[in-house]
Formats: structure tokens, sequence, C-alpha cells
């Protein structure tokens, strides 16, 4: 874009500019780090255009980064004069949270009727064109399509003044696209889309300049302003430029002189906005720099025109939204009781506010503020005044928002404006469209011509109207509420403005106070229509819950705000008169009183309106509700006794207490009342009601709150009757007789009442009491106050006195009772500075009382009692030695335990703990804790160490494992004096048992303990107990522990005859013969007692408790088997026949023995066994061994073969299932194996095809005929070479045995652009080798004249591939299925390969079984 030879820029003129004055900006305000040198205005518009900085708030808090999206650059075109797509970009974004407050209608949206009417009508009669601009000052100036401007005026008729241009001048100049009128209204600016600019004299229509030279040609007029000084203005065009436009009048002629502020070459500006100010601003400070501010595409500009151009500050957008609409709005706002300019810019959704001031010593200041962030796409940014902002998004929704606290007030949809957009004038579409891209992106949604702003008044041009927003007073704004009958709304509304939160406010002038009566009166009136409409619109037929919940929704409502109001007269006169004319009105009034009065918002009701409440909530048994509202209430206006009979009848106790203090000083009936109550069943014996006991309970707070000063059940009682009140009580408490004392009433009854009734309750209001007057006593400066408190505490002594007297000398009272009684003494003669007194030979009855050793009940009450009474501080009050003694006596081992530790006795605490039945589990932890514990001294751990030690066998009897604990921790080298001094054998056997499981558990746990390790001559010792007591567990001990010895352990076991472990203890030895000889010897014990008939007998009957005969028969046999499998690994042929053939003869001659039909069962279970023997032997004695011994035994050597047969063809089957199989796995291997080679040949013999006819390096074709010398290549991704091609790119390299590999030159170029680092042709998993070189030779003659073929071989490549391939194909393991199948249970079928169930002795289950297989031979072709 070329400039004008007449304009200067600002670029080239920068030598004007005084750029070192930014050095004087506060950098530590701004946070402006320290540069060598500033930067230049041409540094700053040479920056990239995708700035991406974000601007930093001082806030973090707002900036929410999460939900930034990734806009996309397409967007619907928006036409000049449409109103675009309402449902374009919306955003899911956080928005702000906005206030639940009512606003009500913030704005009145009202249309121009007779503009509007002048628009179509010029449209229509003089082709003036649809309208394209609009401005505002003193009047409404329209711009048409066709190059007219409307003048209207502001009154009511809206004029047409002026019809300035003409068709004429509109076709050559284009449409107006911008408008601008001075701050005195005498001259306007016109743009066109064609690039000219008109001044016209609004007084007379008169043509003043007009001006084509100011901006390059080509372009459109985007944005043309006046400044604040009516010679100056600057300009916008569809280039991205701005311009200066000094006007001047030399000799008469009106000239202009143009200056480029900002190049589009640097970066397109789309919008301008000069800081204008108000008349009464215009000596502000500011006004004197003339600012501008200028948004591009990227950044925001703030310059100063005057006293000479200077840069004040940029700011970045970061990402946006390339279709965002950049918006600028300045507004003068009082901050800090001081007026400085803001400026508030957007691009997107989040709106900038930056503060520009000026401080004492002439510094400018530019402040960011908090930033707005709103959930929609912002086309248009206006201040309407101060403290509000009125914004319009992409879907031409009007938001009213408020800056301070960032509320959305109101939100309107003014769609049905038909809003005209400036698209025609962004993508020039008069001068040929040479915009940017960007720029026509923009222009989309620019409406920048059609929305304006003056005086708290917006404008917006429709494409067939034009129509006008300003903000309603609050009258208006609370009418508009009420007209359609939102009086909830319309109330918290007024009270929003009474109590000066309301935002945007317009029309409340003068002090608080004035401001807040003029409201006030506004409420009442709503209040009086609010209640009339609650009555007139109330149901006259249906339901009664109907009618209740009307009111409900409203009642409440009027009276919260009477009282808000502060006035009870409007509520209980005037709107209690009303609504009482509807009884289920009055009723939900009366009601709705109680919260306010329990939050004592409301202290004081009229009588009619008291005694209408009371009547109320007793006539719908809500007494609950009246017990709240009388104690919170004055009650002076009331019929006392009425009300006192009826809090009585309804056991409203704390209304009636507090009717009584407060109707008529009298704190005394109210306890004579209660005390009739619980009085009698307590001195009879009775049990309490609950609600007895709940009176009670009131008693005793009642009692407490009037000794302490304080009122019940809530206040504090007036100072001047507080002494007065605590004497009173005292003297009523400690009365001897009541008033209707009768003549077997006893003495003080008051007193007893509530010591029967709940001691250690009544014991802590006094303790209480106590504290409370030694406090005030010392507090006290009055010498009556001194003399009030001396009394109260006279007074307290006089009731100890009595508790003494009445407690002590009657036996009614439990040990309970009594040891509160002292325990609460004794906290009391413990205090410094305690002025009770209490004689000490009182304590001695308690002690005899509580240690009487002929009474047995209650002993741990009693001894709990006492041990209480010593811990706070009653020890004092006995003679230890005496308390000793009777503590012995009467068993309490818990007051000895108290006394020994206070004289660090600790040895005899021991004795406590072993005689107290209840405690003796808790001697160990004792003993533990005291030697382990830091804080006592090596003589007393020496002593305790000696009693525990004294008395082990008692600590062992009561719990081995603890005292095995105890041992191992404490006493590791007493282990043989210990199990000297235990004369039980039974006892010495747990305690070793535990002491080596403690030792196993320490050895192996996560947190390993101190290693108890005992000799071996102990370890034979409990391996003879466990002969004794557990020989079962005694084999299991041999296998985990490795501390004794074998010979002794061994003769140990046959002392006692264990067999089993005698043999483990062989065979650990190494002597398996001698292992077998015990087991066989075992066996044939068993064997001999089933084939026994007398046994037989005997098992019979205890069999269903114990294991039968052939059970242990088969145990034992498992065991023997055993033993043989783990021997024959290591012995030759004929050592494993002694042991096996012994064992075969064993099972088998028990059989002769058994005859006749009855041991037909037993038979069948033997030979089943002996088939499990020959099973076993198979797999060490060959097959004809075992059948010769078999024919040799007599059982089976006489006769037919008939009773042999089951066993020989057990044995072949097992023969011929085993040949079976073996054959079966090697015919499934050979065929795999089979199948894999011939597809792997398939897939080497395979033909190429080539992609292309010609080479992929050199791009020629290859030669088809056969007297050809090139070598071809193709590999299997397609891809075709010339040999020497490949060898020039290095694609080849050299292989053992002087073979060539090559490379696909291609795939491995491609996949290395990709990133792979590591393609290589070991490596890569893509098809840029042949499966099978092949080199592919034109026939040739050599020098013998034969013909040459090249050498097909596998590179490992191609291996691999191959590798991958077989696993791809080959499917489950036949051998994987194999060996499953011979891991089932004998009694399993064997699967598909066996269909008949083999023997269960099948040597595929001997654990050594091996299937030993030879691949299929190879056969040379």
């Amino acid at each position: 874009m070329s400039e004008s030879p007449d304009t200067r820029s600002l670029v080239s003129a920068s030598s004007q500019l005084n750029l070192m004055e930014i050095d004087t900006i506060d950098d530590k305000e701004f946070d402006i780090p320290q540069v060598d040198t500033p930067p230049t205005l041409e540094s700053i518009l040479n920056e990239p255009e995708d700035e991406e900085e974000p601007f930093i708030l001082e806030d973090t808090c707002l900036l929410n980064t999460e939900n930034i999206d990734a806009h996309s650059c397409e967007t619907s075109s928006l036409a000049s004069s449409d109103s675009g797509d309402r449902t374009h970009l919306k955003r899911k974004r956080k928005t702000v949270e906005l206030s639940t407050t009512v606003h009500g209608s913030v704005l009145r949206h009202s249309i121009l009727k007779g503009i509007s009417a002048q628009i179509v009508s010029a449209a229509d009669k003089v082709d003036a064109g649809l309208p394209t601009a609009v401005t505002v000052s003193g009047v409404i100036v329209v711009g048409t399509s066709h190059g007219l401007a409307l003048v209207f005026g502001k009154d009511l008729n809206q004029a047409l003044r002026l019809c300035l241009g003409s068709t004429a001048t509109g076709a050559e100049y284009g449409a107006v696209s911008a408008l601008s009128i001075n701050h005195d209204c005498t001259r306007l600016l016109c743009g066109f889309a064609k690039g000219h600019i008109t001044m016209w004299d609004l007084a007379n229509g008169k043509l003043l300049r007009t001006i084509t030279d100011a901006h390059p040609p080509g372009t459109a007029i985007l944005h043309v302003k006046f400044t604040d000084d009516p010679t100056l203005a600057v300009c916008n065009d569809s280039g991205g430029s701005v311009f200066e436009l000094a006007f001047r009048r030399l000799m008469g002629m009106r000239t202009c002189e143009s200056r480029c502020l900002f190049s589009g070459s640097k970066g397109e500006v789309c919008n301008v906005e000069p800081l204008l100010t108000a008349p009464d601003l215009k000596d502000h400070p500011i006004t004197q720099y003339s600012l501008l501010a200028m948004a591009s595409l990227t950044k925001i500009l703030v310059i100063g025109l005057k006293p000479s151009l200077k840069v004040w500050m940029t700011f970045p957008y970061g990402k946006t939204d390339p279709t965002s609409v950049p918006q600028l709005a300045w507004q003068f706002v009082p901050v800090q009781k001081v007026v400085n300019p803001v400026l508030a810019f957007c691009r997107g959704d989040t709106v900038h506010f930056l503060l520009v001031k000026k401080d004492e010593t002439g510094t400018i200041h530019v402040i960011k503020q908090r930033q707005l962030q709103l959930n929609c796409d912002i086309i248009s940014l206006n201040w309407i005044n101060s403290r509000t902002l009125v914004v319009m998004d992409s879907g031409e929704k009007l938001r009213v928002v408020d800056r301070p606290s960032q509320e959305e007030l109101e939100s309107l949809d003014v769609a049905e404006v038909q809003l005209v957009y400036n698209s025609s004038h962004f993508k020039s579409l008069a001068t040929g469209g040479n915009v940017s891209q960007a720029l026509a992106l923009v222009g989309e949604k620019a409406c920048y011509q059609s929305v304006c702003s003056y005086t708290g008044q917006m404008v917006l041009l429709g494409t067939k109207s034009a129509h006008i927003l300003t903000l309603r007073n609050w009258r208006e704004r609370v009418d508009c509420l009420l007209k359609q009958e939102r009086f909830v709304e319309a109330l918290s509304l007024a009270w929003s403005f009474h109590e000066g939160t309301a935002k945007a406010v317009l029309g409340l002038f003068g002090d608080p106070a004035k401001r807040k009566g003029v409201v006030a009166d506004k409420m009442i009136e709503i209040l009086f229509q609010y209640v009339e409409r609650s009555v007139k619109k109330c149901p006259e037929h249906g339901k009664i819950q109907v009618m209740e919940q009307h009111f409900q929704d409203m009642v409440p409502v009027m009276v919260d705000y009477c009282l808000q109001l502060q006035r009870t007269d409007l509520l209980f006169n005037q709107l209690y008169t009303r609504l009482v004319e509807n009884c289920v009105a009055r009723g939900v009034f009366l009601e709705s009183l109680e919260p306010y009065i329990v939050s004592e918002r409301l202290g004081c009701v009229t009588a009619p309106v008291m005694r209408d409440l009371l009547t109320h909530l007793q006539d719908n048994n809500m007494m609950d509700s009246v017990e709240n509202c009388l104690i919170h209430l004055d009650i002076t206006s009331l019929d006392i006794q009425q009300v006192v009979q009826m809090c009585w009848d309804n056991q409203l106790y704390d209304a009636m207490i507090y009717v009584f203090n407060r109707g008529m000083n009298d704190y005394i009936t109210p306890m004579e009342k209660l005390f009739q109550v619980i009085g009698p069943p307590l001195r009879e014996g009775r049990a309490l009601t609950d609600e007895q006991v709940v009176m009670g309970n009131k008693l005793l707070v009642y009692i407490s709150c009037s000794l302490a000063g304080r009122a019940y059940p809530l206040g504090d009682i007036p100072e001047d009757l507080v002494s007065q009140v605590k004497n009173q009580v005292f003297e009523f408490l400690i009365r001897l007789h009541s008033a209707e004392a009768g003549q077997e009433e006893e003495l003080y009854p008051y007193i007893r009442t509530l010591v029967h009734f709940d001691t250690p309750e009544f014991l802590n209001v006094l303790a209480l009491v106590s504290t409370s007057l030694q406090t005030q006593l010392v507090s006290q400066h009055t010498l009556e106050d001194f003399k009030n408190d001396k009394q109260a505490l006279e007074y307290q002594q006089r009731i100890v006195d009595i508790l003494l007297k009445v407690m002590v000398e009657n036996s009614d009272f439990t040990p309970s009772q009594v040891g509160c009684l002292f325990t609460f003494l004794a906290r009391q003669l413990a205090k410094p500075d305690n002025t009770l007194f209490v004689n000490r030979k009182l304590f001695d009855q308690v002690l005899e009382f509580l240690c009487s050793p002929d009474d047995d009940t209650r002993h741990t009450e009693r001894q709990q009692v006492l041990l209480e009474l010593l811990q706070v501080g009653g020890v004092i009050q006995f003679d230890e030695g005496r308390l000793l003694g009777l503590a012995e006596k009467a068993e309490f081992y818990q007051i000895c335990e108290f006394l020994y530790e206070q004289n660090h006795l600790y040895d005899k605490i021991l004795d406590c703990y072993l005689r107290d039945p209840l405690r003796k589990e808790e001697i160990f932890n004792y003993i533990h804790n005291l030697l382990s514990m830091p804080g006592y001294s090596s003589e007393e751990k020496h002593c305790v160490w000696e009693k525990a030690l004294l008395h082990i066998a008692e600590l062992v009897t009561l719990d081995p494992a603890k005292s095995a604990d105890l041992v191992a921790m404490h006493f590791p080298e007493e282990v043989r004096p210990i199990i000297t001094r235990l004369q039980d054998d039974h006892l010495v056997f747990q305690f070793l048992r535990c002491l080596l499981d403690q030792s196993a558990t320490s050895r192996e746990g996560p947190h390993p303990q101190p290693l108890l390790r005992l000799s071996p001559d102990l370890h034979e010792l409990h391996i003879g107990l466990l002969c004794r007591f557990t020989p079962r567990q005694l084999t299991d001990f041999l296998k985990a522990s490795q501390d004794y010895r074998l010979e002794e352990a061994v003769q140990i076991t046959e002392q006692y005859q264990v067999h089993e472990a005698t043999s483990y203890l062989l065979e650990k030895k190494g002597d398996s013969h001698g292992a077998f000889q015990v087991l066989l010897k075992t066996l044939k014990d068993k064997l001999g007692a089933v084939t026994s008939e007398k046994r037989s007998e005997e098992e019979g009957e205890t069999g269903r408790e114990e294991e039968s005969p052939l059970q242990r028969v088969e145990g034992s046999l498992g065991d023997i088997i055993a033993l043989c499998h783990r021997s024959s690994q290591s012995l030759n042929q004929e050592q494993r026949g002694v042991l096996w053939f012994p064992l075969l003869e064993a099972m088998m001659s028990p059989q002769k023995l058994l005859k006749g039909p009855d041991t037909r069962t037993t038979s069948e279970v033997l030979k089943e066994l002996t088939m499990k023997v020959l099973n076993s032997m198979s797999s060490f004695i060959p097959l004809p061994a075992i059948i010769q011994r078999i024919l040799q035994d007599p059982v089976y050597g006489k006769g037919k073969l008939a009773e042999i047969q089951g066993l020989i063809l057990g044995m072949l089957e097992t023969f011929n299932y085993e040949q079976t199989l073996l054959e079966t796995t090697t015919s499934l291997l050979n065929h795999d194996l089979h199948w894999s080679l011939s597809h792997l040949r398939a897939a080497v013999s395979r033909g190429l095809h080539p992609r292309q006819d010609h080479c992929n390096i050199c791009l020629q074709q290859y030669r088809r005929r056969q007297d050809s010398p090139d070598d071809i290549i193709i590999f299997s991704c397609g891809h075709l070479y010339h040999c020497q091609c490949l060898q020039r790119k290095g694609s080849g390299h050299a292989e053992p045995r002087l073979l060539q590999v090559w490379s696909c030159y291609k795939c491995i170029s491609s996949q290395r652009g990709r990133g792979g680092d590591r393609v290589t042709t070991e490596t890569g998993r893509g098809r840029s080798t042949s499966l099978a070189q092949t080199n592919v030779m034109s026939r040739e003659a050599g020098e013998d004249g034969k013909k040459v073929f090249a050498e097909t071989t596998l590179d490992p490549q191609q291996s691999q591939s191959w590798d991958q391939l077989r696993c791809l194909y080959r499917g489950p393991s036949r051998l994987a299925i194999l060996s499953e199948i011979s891991h089932c249970h004998g009694n399993e079928k064997a699967g598909l390969l066996n269909p008949s169930q083999p023997g269960t002795g099948s040597i595929f289950h001997s654990e050594n079984f091996q299937l030993k297989l030879s691949p299929p031979p190879s056969v040379e072709e």
C-alpha cells in the first residue's frame, strides 16, 4: 500500500519524538524490567503479528487458563445490513459469579419512531439507501448507503433538520462509512467507503471541506473522530493505517494537514478512540495530552498527540479468536475520591481496564485494574455511566454489567433491531476488496458505526429503525416490577436502594438519611398494595392448605420488611388490622412472628396482638412456640396469673420461671413449685418419671444460674438484684422445713431432695458457685460487694455442714453418693484459696464406711469412690498406715497400688496385681513398662525384677505366652532356673512351646527382636514333652527346628515310640533303610489291625469318632511311598529292590488272610492300595521284575490267573496309554514343523510386482531388453532401483560370506523424515527390504558363455520376519496341552487322545516322567 507524498509518517518523523520521557514512568508500579535502551515506536510496530505474550494481572485468581479455546478462523459472513448469526461462536467459559440480588429492569428500550419512519421514507422517496452509520450528540445523524447524512433533532418530534450530500456525490464517494460530531455540535465529519472525508457545518448544512488526500487511495474510511481540540481529528482506513487530521484556516482558505500516526504495513488498526472530556472536566491534567487509544489485530496502543507524539503503553492480546472484534471505550471514573480516565478494551470475552493518572510530580501512571470475564464474544463495548458497562455479544444480546462488583444486572435481546454491520467497509468492497484476510475476518462482526453512546444514552441503528436505550431511575425500576405484580422482587429491589447496595442507581439524591426516607415511603406504599392484593387474590373455595400456602408466601415478607424498616406501628396497626379479617391470614401472620421474637428482632408486641398470639398458639397445641415466645418478650402487659397457670398446665417450666422472674421479680416460688413435684417420690423411694427428671434437671440449672448471677433461661439478672437473689436462693436451700411440712418431714428437705435426685450434679453446681465466688471476692473493689460475696461464702459453708450432717449420719445414701461428697470436699480443701472448713474426723468416718470388711456389696463402687477421693487430694486427710491397713482388709488393691506408688514400693505392687482377680492380666504390661521405661532407678527396677522372678510360676500359670514374651525380653539368662522352678511338666511344656514360638516369631517378623537362642538340651527336653503331650505336632517341630542333636532326638522318639518322627530323623541322618524299616513296621502293625477280627469289632464301635484302620493304613502307605520316592533317586537298581519289594510283600501278604464275603470290601481296598504301590514302583523297577515277583507270591502263584488279571491288565493299559501318547505327540510336532516350513517357503518364493516402471532414484526406466547390462533390484514394498543407483546412495552393506544386503532407499528416507532415528535394516518393521533379496539381472553371457544368476539368501531382517511369521501362524502348543493333561488326577479322564480311562498307576503321573522327542529326519531333495 503506497502512502501519499503529502503525508508524513510517524516513523519517518521519529526524530521529533521525545522518547526518553519514558524513563519517568514508575517502573516499580508497572513491574517494568530494566532495559538498556528504551523501545521505539518502530520496534513496537515491527513486532510479529503472532504475539502471544499474555497480560499478567495483579489479581491472578481471575485468570482461568483452563477454558481457553482454540478458536477457529472460519465464521459465517455478515452482510453490512444483516443482523448476523446470533449463535456464532458460543464459548463454554466460566463466567463471573453474579449475585442473585434482584436488579429489575435497568435499561429502558425505546424505538425512535420519527427517525425510523423518515429513514424508510428517505430510502423510498429520494433513494437515500439503507442506513449504514449513526452518531449522536446534540443531534442524531444517520449515514446512508447512497452517501447522504440525515440530521435529526433529539426533541419529541425527531424532525429532519438537514439532509447533507446528494445521491450524485454518493455515487462518487460511496456509502457513508463513519460519522463524528465535535464537542460543541457545530461540525460533522463524514467518512466514505471510497476513502473521501467531508466536513459539514451543522448550523446551516454547508459543506466546509472535502478531503481526498488524507490517506492512501483505494481504502475505505473505517473511523473518523474528533478529539477535544476542534482543529484535530483522527481517521482509520481499511488499510489499517491511522492518520491525524489537522484543520487550518489561512487567508480564508480551509485546509487539512495529514500525518500518519500508524502505518498499516506494521500491523493493521481496526479501531481508534480518542479521550473526550466533559465540559466540567476541561481542567483535568490528562486532557492536555490529547490521548488516543488504537486497537490493532495484535495489541492495544495508547499514544499522546500533544504536546508531542509519544507512545504511553502497549498491551498485547495474547491468544484470541481471529474473528473477535477489538473494542475500546474511555470513561472518567471516580477512584478514591479522584476522577481519572479509565480505558476499557477487549477482544473476545475478557474486558481489561487501565487507569490513567498523573501524580503530584507530573509523572503519568497507567495502572492495571481487575479484569472482567464474560461468557460471550463481545462485539460492542460502551460505558453508560462511570460504574456501568453495556456490552453486546455476537448473539446480539445486550448485557448490563456493574464494573466494581462484576455483576450482570440485566440481559436484553435486541435481535429484533436487525443491527447494521460494517462488514462491507472492512472488506473495502467499494474499492475492490484490497484488504488483508485478517481484517476481513474481523469485519464479519464489526458494528462500530451502528452502536454509539452519549451522556448515558445508547443509540442502535437497525436496517429500518433506530433505537435508544437509557438507564431507568430507581422509581421506574420498582414500578416495572409492580406492574408485573412481582411484589416480593419489588420490595427486595427497593430495600437494596434503601441500604445503598443497588447497582446502576439513578434518581436518588441528597444525604443517606434523606435517600433512605424517600425509599422507605415507597416501600410502605408497596406493602399496602401487597396486603390488599394478598387479601383480594385469596382463593375463596378449595382446601384450607391452599389458602394457608397463599398467605405463607406473602405474609412473612410483609412482616420482615416492616421489621427491617422498624415500623412495628405499621405492622400491628394497619397491616394486621387488614389481615385479621381473614382467619387464615390472621393465623399465618401470628405464626410468622415467632422466628422474629426468638431471634430478638421483635422485642415488644402490642397487648391485643400478644393475646391473640398466645390464644392462637394454645388453640393449635403449639406449646413449644408459646414457650419460645414468652421467654423472649416483655410480658408486663399480660395477665401474669393466667400465663403462669397456662405454663404449669402445659409443662412450660422455662416460661413459668421466666414469668415469675421478669414479671414479679420472684425467684423463690418457681423452686417451690418444682420441689413440690420431685420431692415426694424421692422421699418415698419411687422412681421418677421422665417429666419429673426434666423438672429436676431444670431445677439444678436454675439454681446454678441464680447463684452465678445469670437469668434463666437466658440473659443476666439485673445488677441491683444479683446479691439479693443469691441470698434468697441460699436461704431457701438451707431451710429446716418446707412451707407445707408435715410431722414426718425430715430436716433440710430441699438439700435432701437435690442430693437424692443427682448428687454429682448438685455438687458440681456448688463447685461452680464456689469458684465464681472466689474469683469475685478477689476482684471486688467496693466494701459492699465484698460483704455480699463474703456472706455468700458463709452460706456455702452452711450448705456443706448440712450435707455432712445429712449424708454421713444417714444410711440412705450409697457409697458412691458419700464418695462424691467427700471428693467434692477434698477438691475444695486442696485449693490454695479454700475457705471451707471440714472436721478431719468426718473423713475417718467415711474411710471406715468405705473400707468396711463386713460389707461385700458394691465392692468395686466403694473402691472406685475412695480412689477418686485420694486422687483429688484427699490422701492428706488420712493416716497412710491406717489407710493401707483398711485397704488390705477390704481387698482394695487399687488403693494399695496408689499408696505403694507414692512411696516408690513398686515390687509390692506386683502382689496387688496377683491378688486382684480383676487385674491379674495387667501384671505383664506393668512389669514390662516399669523395666523398659525411663524414670525409675536401677534399684527399683532390680527389686521388681527379683519379685517377678520369684512369682514366675504364678505368671506362667496365668498366661504362658505373655510369660514367655516377658522372659525373652527381660530374663533371657534365667531360662534354665525358671524351668527348674516349674514343677509341673505340663507347665514346663507350655512355657517352652511359647518360648520357642516367640523365638521363631522374633526371627521371622517384620521388626526383628533380640533373638533368644535356647541350648540343644532344652530343645530335646521340649521334644520329650511333645512326645508325651502332643505327639502329632512332633514332626512339624522337628522340620521347623534345627537346634537339637540327631542322636539324642532319635533316642527320645524311640523311647516314646513315635515312629513317624523316628523315621524322619533317621532319613535326615542319612539312614534311609532304617527309616524305611521303622515305617514298614508301623505299616505292618496297622495291616495286622485290619486283619484282626477282634480289632475290627472294637473299631466298629469307635470308628465314628476316630480314623478307621483302612484310613490309617492309607496314611502310613502314603508316607512310606514318599520315602521310597525320595530315596530311590540316589540308589542303584538292587538297592531300590530292597526298598520296594518288601513294601510290595507287606501289602500282598495280608490279603491271603482275608477270606469270606464279609472281607470283600477290605480286600478291594487293599488291592487298590497294592496297585498304587505297583504304579509307584514302575518308575524305578523294571516291569518284568515286578511281574516275576507277583507270580512268585503264594497268593497269586497258585490257582488260575483270574486273581492277578486285574494287576497285569492295569500295568499293560498304562504301557499302551503312554506308547499312544508318545506316538501322537511326535505326529503333532512333525505336522507343525512341516506346516511352518511350507508357509515360509511360499513367502520367500513369492513374486514381487514393482509400483513404477522406473528407478526411484534416477527416475529412468529400466530396460526390458534381455541384453541390458543393468542389474535391477525390487523390494517387497514395490520400489524398484538400479543396482548402481543404490550403491551410490549407500543403501547396501556387505554381510559375512560376501553377501550384499540391500535396503529400500525411499522407505528408509521417509522413516527418517518422520523422526525415526533407529531405522535400520535389522529392526525396521516396515517392509522396506525384500523378503527374498532378488537381484533381477538380465541374461548376460560371461566369459565362459554360461548364464549367471544371483544367489537367493536371507538377511537378518528376513530372519526376524520369519520368526515373527512363525509365531503368528503357530497355534497353541500341543506339548503344553499334553503337559496339562498329564497333571490330571488318576480318577479323571485323560482327554480326547485316550478315551478309555487309564489306571491310576500310569507312569505319566510320576514326577520324573519325561517325553524325549526327536525332530523328524531331514530329507534331502
